[in-house]
């Protein structure tokens, strides 16, 4: 592969399907050996794997929980014995169960923590000695609309997804002065095959946008992309949206 991140190695986490597999195609697409992250859906991160292989590109399957700090050790250090590098981490992964507040139990409020912010936290303090090393070091962290506007039932993804603001402005701070850029893009109303199979989550309901359409998971993807490439090193600390205009920041 010849692209502006021929040679780079990049971790996706959530990489299986809708947003997270497109992630995993473009970078791929743009010369990157992908390692595709997933929890459980191993037979997806699969086919993931021999689309980017099709392409042209390298990438690996890993499956490792991301609230566990030793699974997390182990998937970074997959990425480095493979390919022996790391440029660039994406924390895609995400829980977004619905539950109204007087419902949400404890246990249910630390699986969604864990695997959104206690995960992008683990990941990018597992990564950083191979960041270090590189010349092209991008976190792009991945948040989520409603965060910002608020949603009922959704106040522990809420609560997750913009503590990656913080995150991502906090490690902005720490990170950039040592040559990795760190962002977060915020999808909004995007068409993905978990609508499909379960129905457009509820809080979609209350928003429309103003280009007339709901986005494909590849318009998030270009965006990621062009925030890990060389024209994008002047950006750092920014939180992004991609949402059609249904949500203004």
């Amino acid at each position: 592969m010849s692209g502006a991140l021929s040679g780079r190695v990049a971790i996706v986490t959530g990489a299986s399907r809708n947003i997270g597999r497109a992630i995993a195609l473009e970078l791929a697409q743009a010369g990157a050996a992908i390692v595709v992250g997933a929890k459980t859906s191993a037979q997806e991160a699969g086919e993931v794997v021999r689309a980017i292989e099709a392409g042209g590109s390298e990438a690996l399957a890993h499956l490792a929980d991301l609230g566990d700090p030793a699974a997390v050790a182990g998937l970074v250090s997959a990425a480095a014995t493979r390919f022996g590098r790391i440029d660039i981490l994406v924390n895609n992964a995400a829980v977004r169960h619905e539950s109204a507040f007087d419902d949400l139990g404890w246990q249910e409020w630390r699986s969604v923590l864990a695997t959104i912010l206690d995960g992008a936290y683990l990941c990018a303090h597992a990564a950083l000695p191979y960041l270090l090393k590189s010349d092209l070091a991008s976190i792009v962290n991945i948040g989520g609309m409603s965060a910002h506007g608020g949603s009922a039932g959704r106040a522990h993804v809420l609560a997750a997804k913009l503590g990656l603001v913080g995150l991502t402005r906090g490690l902005a701070h720490d990170l950039s002065p040592k040559g990795v850029t760190v962002n977060c893009v915020v999808p909004g109303l995007i068409a993905t095959a978990r609508d499909r199979a379960a129905g457009t989550p509820a809080h979609h309901a209350v928003h429309a946008t103003l280009v007339g359409r709901r986005g494909a998971p590849e318009e998030v993807a270009h965006l990621v992309r062009f925030l890990c490439e060389p024209a994008a090193r002047y950006i750092t600390g920014q939180t992004i949206h991609a949402n059609g205009g249904a949500y203004l920041s």
